[in-house]
């Protein structure tokens, strides 16, 4: 990383591998350095930026995440996590669902316990989406359960 991009080497948390290896990856597929892709400069646009987040309770949020964990593998994850398996060592097939389906086709898990790790795994990730972004102060959530409050918002965004 060092020879390929000096200047982002000195930014870079070298203690971040994923990081660090992307940026490689980066360098290596298209022959310049990651930091020429990387812009520090701020648009001026003519319009405010307005944030709203949708939000629920946590509880449904998890209901919501293993729901849809189990209809993909309803739909197939399976088959195609196996598909990809010949390139299980690619950083980008590191990613929550496949990760845990190459352990189960090591023999590492049994299946039922790699689905369950899927469901932690995408709960954590949810829950880190939602600390990060909770470190905005710009942001005006809305809570999904309550209709009202939502159908309220989306009228307002549209007369403005």
């Amino acid at each position: 990383m060092k020879m390929r991009d000096p200047v982002f080497y000195n930014q870079v948390d070298l203690k971040n591998p994923k990081r660090v290896i992307h940026a490689l990856e980066v360098c290596i597929m298209t022959g310049k350095p990651y930091s020429s892709f990387r812009t520090e400069s701020i648009k001026q646009r003519p319009f405010e930026i307005i944030r709203n987040g949708l939000t629920r309770p946590r509880e449904q949020l998890y209901e919501r995440i293993n729901a849809r964990v189990d209809q993909m593998i309803e739909k197939g994850l399976v088959e195609e996590a196996r598909k990809f398996y010949p390139f299980k060592h690619l950083n980008s097939l590191n990613t929550v669902g496949y990760k845990e389906m190459f352990r189960y086709f090591d023999d590492e898990w049994t299946l039922e316990f790699a689905i369950d790790k899927i469901k932690q795994h995408s709960r954590n990730y949810a829950r880190k989406q939602l600390s990060w972004f909770n470190r905005s102060d710009d942001i005006h959530w809305i809570e999904l359960s309550d209709k009202a409050q939502y159908i309220k918002a989306i009228i307002m965004e549209k007369i403005g």
